[in-house]
């Protein structure tokens, strides 16, 4: 598929605009371009086709079963995007006086006060604009308390082995040291490992309860024990609040701060680089530092904002619970449907996801991302792979609430389908997907060598 400069062609155009009734203002030298941007020249159709050519190549929700390990691709309801465009929301501008926008205002604070709830938590910033933005501000909240009691000497943070890959990244952001704390044999966090790591320099620990095995930590009010004691804090990276939402708060838990993801969690949707809401809440006592941690202009992804109070106002306390409780039932429905013939090695039970490993048969030839290929031929999308990083082989599957009965019972034929075919002809999965728009590119050039950028 062409991009939109490969199809330019010079002098065409895509519409007129009507003569300007404002006076024109002349800009300083200073602020105005040498020589023209070098954009496209299209037509209106050239640009409707390459978009609906993008979308037909694009595969949502919409489109079928979406299991994405730790990123709850779900369902998101039409009428929270109907709410959003009211033109009391949409139509606002940031740089409106407060007076004329009382009501976009009243819903942040409604946003606000609703999420402390569902987190436990007092005080909300719904700035930063994805989970590790909120990852970040939740950090820096921590690093200011330390150092507004002069503990300046706290610069190491935990990160347990199954964490997101962002946490490590994101303590680094901040001026961290990382220190990986392992799991043990059951996937939950070595307590005796654990109470080894912390010591005086410690800052706290970057948790996410359940973890990315899709395992609630059992020890959780240990851990945060051991963080307490240590003089330390807690950080809980709420990717996973699907999971437990209106069910169990971090707050209680002994979190004293957690981002949660309104763009996965509470209705927007999620993928392809869209605008997004990590809504950071905290305890009282960091909530004093909000203020002066701004992570992003005026009041973030407004309209995020709105998706999720939507949601929560349509739902309600009895239905977030029960779409919490509806994910993890799905979860382990389906996951008790793939132990026909996939290995989950950890936990009877799991929460909203599970990871499957194929180490085993990566030794007969076939390996984790084959299995992903075969599903794309089959209209699923592949579950993530490859992470996390302590099972070998690793697909982490989320079904999420919003698939039904009879969807999770197609894809578990589908999947077992495609394991007996692979196991009896590994070159299969080799040369999978056969159907879809992308064959199967250099993903190793393509990650050590990308192009971002067309060069004229």
């Amino acid at each position: 598929m062409k991009l939109l400069f490969e199809k330019s062609v010079q002098g065409r155009k895509l519409g007129l605009l009507p003569v300007c009734d404002l006076p024109k203002v002349e800009l300083d030298d200073c602020y105005v371009r040498n020589q023209a941007p070098r954009l496209p020249e299209l037509s209106e159709s050239d640009l409707s086709r390459h978009y609906s050519e993008l979308e037909r190549r694009t595969h949502g929700v919409n489109n079928g079963f979406y299991p994405l390990g730790s990123c709850t691709m779900k369902y998101n309801p039409a009428v929270n995007e109907q709410v959003a465009r009211l033109a009391g929301f949409a139509d606002i501008h940031p740089l409106q006086s407060a007076d004329t926008v009382p009501g976009a205002l009243e819903a942040l604070r409604l946003a606000e006060t609703m999420l402390a709830e569902v987190s436990g938590m007092d005080a909300v910033t719904l700035q930063p604009a994805a989970g590790a933005h909120g990852e970040f501000t939740g950090l820096l909240l921590i690093k200011k308390h330390h150092e507004s009691r002069g503990d300046t000497g706290r610069n190491v943070i935990l990160v347990p082995d199954s964490a997101h890959g962002t946490n490590p990244a994101t303590a680094a952001m901040c001026g961290m040291r990382v220190a990986h704390i392992p799991s043990g044999a059951d996937g939950c966090v070595d307590i005796g490992k654990l109470r080894a790591a912390v010591g005086a320099d410690t800052a706290g620990i970057m948790l996410t309860n359940p973890n990315t095995l899709g395992i609630f930590e059992k020890d959780i009010a240990e851990i945060l024990e051991i963080i307490h004691a240590a003089g330390a804090l807690a950080y809980c990276d709420g990717a996973n609040l699907n999971a437990i939402m209106g069910i169990a708060r971090p707050g209680d838990m002994g979190f004293d701060c957690i981002h949660m993801n309104l763009h996965k969690t509470f209705s927007t949707p999620h993928g392809g680089g869209g605008p997004g809401v990590g809504a950071v809440a905290c305890k009282a006592f960091l909530g004093e530092f909000l203020q002066d941690t701004r992570v992003k202009a005026f009041h973030g992804n407004f309209l995020v904002v709105i998706r999720a109070l939507a949601y929560m106002l349509t739902l309600g306390a009895d239905g977030l619970r029960a779409a919490s409780e509806t994910a993890v039932l799905n979860a382990n429905y389906f996951k008790k449907l793939l132990a026909e013939r996939y290995t989950v090695p950890h936990g009877e039970n799991c929460l909203h996801e599970f990871v499957i490993s194929m180490e085993k048969e990566a030794a007969q030839g076939v390996t984790a991302l084959d299995i992903a290929k075969l599903l794309i031929d089959r209209g699923i999308h592949p579950p993530t792979i490859y992470f996390p990083l302590i099972v070998r082989e690793a697909l982490m599957v989320e079904p999420t609430e919003t698939e039904s009965r009879e969807t999770l019972d197609e894809a578990a034929r589908v999947f077992i389908e495609i394991y007996d075919a692979a196991m009896a002809d590994p070159v299969l999965g080799k040369v999978a997907p056969q159907n879809a728009a992308i064959r199967r590119p250099d993903e190793v050039a393509a990650a050590r060598s990308p192009v971002v950028r067309y060069t004229w």
